[in-house]
């Protein structure tokens, strides 16, 4: 907690600075689409239901503490509500984190948010171990990078920037070939957690308040589980793919289930295998 209210301090110092200097500078760019969690607070904690393996319960810790440096957002890691991890169902007003050997599919990483208008009611992160138990994947950085991106795209953040081989951002929510930014020029920065640019981004999507609230401690919804299981192994069932950039290595895909309700899924796959 002390080093979560120390970063806010050196965030806020360092925000109120830039913008004195160059105000343009400070208004942020990279929202999903303007989806948000509905709340009535200024600020809140959006649950993080854990039903990841051990590899990966140092990795959502650590991003869980990364967004929380947010003055808008905190996160806290829950016991998970899903009854079968490959299935990882959603439960309404919280996000469950999934890990599971999901098959050679092709995706590496899936994050899923379940809209109403323009308010996310749930949200769903799986990481497929089929690709992080091979020696490419298996890195720190690859599982830093990967954790902390599906996270924040739950709360309403897009990418800060899609091309690989780029020079790197130093956020989680930039695409890279090098996470850590070891492979490159040692100017190279590492794209592993969220910069200010990001919790910028966060400020701007939740400036307003609403009437409700979808951030809820509500048990699963068997309504919402009979419509939206979409998801666990192919793109059959995440509905009709929306954008596809990186020649089809990042996409998104929409499954409108009625009456103003989407599942969005954002999909980052695994790099081909060298022949």
């Amino acid at each position: 907690m002390a080093k979560i209210l120390f970063r806010r301090l050196i965030l806020v110092l360092a925000a109120v600075l830039l913008s004195a200097a160059i105000p343009a500078l400070t208004h942020a760019n990279h929202s999903w689409g303007g989806y948000h969690w509905a709340r009535t607070t200024g600020s809140f904690t959006l649950k993080l239901g854990d039903n990841v393996s051990s590899a990966w319960d140092g990795y959502l810790a650590e991003a869980s503490s990364e967004w929380s440096v947010s003055s808008v957002l905190d996160t806290a890691i829950v016991a998970g509500a899903v009854s079968r991890v490959k299935k990882c169902q959603p439960t309404s007003g919280r996000v469950e984190v999934c890990s599971s050997t999901y098959g050679n599919n092709g995706w590496l990483g899936i994050a899923q948010i379940w809209i109403s208008g323009l308010h996310i009611t749930q949200g769903g992160v799986k990481l497929n171990d089929t690709y992080f138990n091979t020696a490419k994947y298996n890195t720190p950085a690859w599982r830093r990078l990967v954790m902390c991106q599906e996270i924040a795209h739950t709360s309403g953040l897009d990418h800060q920037d899609e091309t690989f081989g780029n020079p790197n951002l130093g956020t989680c929510m930039d695409y890279t070939n090098d996470p850590d930014g070891t492979l490159a020029n040692p100017d190279q920065v590492s794209n592993e957690y969220p910069n200010q640019h990001d919790y910028d981004e966060l400020v701007d999507i939740y400036t307003h308040l609403d009437s409700a609230t979808t951030v809820k401690q509500a048990l699963r919804n068997n309504a919402n589980r009979r419509e939206t299981s979409g998801g666990e192994l192919g793109t059959g069932q995440w509905g009709k793919l929306r954008r596809s950039t990186n020649r089809g290595r990042t996409e998104l895909y929409e499954l409108d289930l009625g009456r103003g309700r989407k599942v969005l899924t954002h999909v980052i796959w695994a790099e081909p295998e060298e022949e």
